[in-house]
């Protein structure tokens, strides 16, 4: 009855896509390459795209006759041209909510792996070396302040998990947050200059879009105390590489823990691999074995709920 097309080349199976879409005998069709002809070629008669990484260009668009909705595996869609669709009187679904537990985990790793210098020390210890205090300066978190720039579910949920850590304080930049829908005690919603002056540890939870661009840079990295420890589990386009590793290099700030880079799989010249007091992951924050699972069925069934007339569960607003 339907055409399903999944542009995809990171998952391994898709045995809860294909378990979704039997109830109405789809054609699920896996598509692998990310080259945009392929996919302009690939997504003529099919009534919905579920897509990884996969460039969604105005071109590709343009080449879909019946679909009635792409939906991002994820939380961000900005390797889909979401205006193009919106022109095309096409859904934008995505899965806003299957990995906030996780990312919000990874988060508080790479910021406790920054504070207790974890990785520095297995390298240094693997090495030979012992008694490193002298060259690690460690502070404790208790009577710090943490800042959020962003506030969306995942940094909620990072909140709960760190509400015992009796912060002095807690700042969150975000133009979209009213104060009155933050639950916890001593959290002040404050401009961007004043979280970067006055934060410990900022943790980075916004979207990555013309607005957000490079929000943290030179000019914010030199505001920042030279203790400051900024964590990124968003996008790696919300940070000017060059500078931060400037400042890492410097001293203007004291450490970084990174997931996303804004090119990945990260370069192998890259500066940050040579870099001491930064820890890196491969964008793994959203991984857990059922975060998985509950991404790929909630996206499959955004899709099969569209091609069925209705509106999907995770329509994005553009």
């Amino acid at each position: 009855m339907y055409k399903i097309l999944i542009a995809d080349d990171r998952h391994e199976g898709y045995e809860q896509e294909y378990e979704i879409f039997k109830s109405v005998d789809a054609e699920v069709i896996v598509e692998k390459s990310q080259d945009e002809n392929v996919l302009a070629e690939a997504v003529k008669g099919v009534d919905g795209l579920l897509v990884n990484l996969s460039p969604i260009t105005a071109k590709v668009i343009q080449a879909m006759d019946k679909c009635k909705c792409v939906c991002r595996y994820g939380v961000g869609y900005d390797n889909v041209d979401a205006n193009a669709l919106k022109e095309k009187g096409i859904f934008l679904a995505n899965v806003p909510d299957y990995c906030q537990e996780d990312v919000s985990d990874h988060a508080l790793a790479l910021i406790m792996d920054c504070v207790r210098k974890i990785s520095r020390k297995d390298r240094a210890v693997r090495k030979g070396q012992w008694n490193l205090t002298g060259v690690q300066a460690v502070y404790r978190m208790t009577g710090k302040v943490f800042g959020f720039l962003g506030y969306g579910g995942i940094a909620r949920c990072l909140h709960r998990k760190i509400d015992g850590f009796n912060f002095e304080k807690v700042l969150v930049y975000d133009p979209f947050v009213k104060e009155d829908s933050i639950e916890y005690k001593n959290t002040q919603l404050v401009s961007l200059d004043q979280l970067c002056k006055e934060a410990d540890c900022i943790s980075v939870h916004a979207p990555l879009n013309e607005q957000t661009k490079g929000i943290l840079g030179e000019n914010e990295f030199k505001l920042m105390k030279s203790n400051a420890i900024v964590v990124n589990t968003s996008r790696g386009g919300l940070i000017d590489t060059d500078d931060l590793i400037s400042s890492l290099k410097t001293g203007e700030i004291a450490c970084a823990g990174l997931d996303v880079f804004e090119s990945e799989p990260l370069e192998a010249d890259s500066q940050l691999r040579m870099l001491e007091n930064v820890t890196l992951t491969d964008h793994a924050g959203w991984y857990s074995h059922e975060a998985i699972i509950e991404l790929k069925t909630k996206a499959a069934q955004n899709v099969l709920v569209a091609v069925q007339g209705e509106t999907p569960r995770y329509v994005v607003k553009i």
